[in-house]
């Protein structure tokens, strides 16, 4: 299934890309030149309230790792079983 474009379609478009091209230009410079994005999060190094309730990895995360790792081989075992 194909479609079929003829030359004034082809100019059309052409058009429209260039003005949405020349309208991220633009909307680029001014975000440069006032200092980027307002909406953009900044990051606070001091501020480590995020981190508070992280644990740290247990000693035993090499065997979810290996059942994993045994998951995974097993449903490729199957998948190669069955074609």
């Amino acid at each position: 299934m194909a479609i079929i474009l003829n030359g004034q379609d082809l100019e059309q478009q052409s058009e429209l890309q260039k003005r949405v091209t020349a309208e991220l230009r633009e909307k680029q410079s001014r975000n440069q030149l006032v200092g980027g994005d307002v909406n953009t999060p900044t990051y606070d190094s001091d501020d480590s309230e995020y981190m508070k309730d992280l644990k740290r990895t247990t000693s035993l995360a090499w065997v979810w790792a290996l059942i994993g790792a045994i998951v995974f081989g097993g449903i490729i075992a199957i998948m190669v079983i069955m074609s």
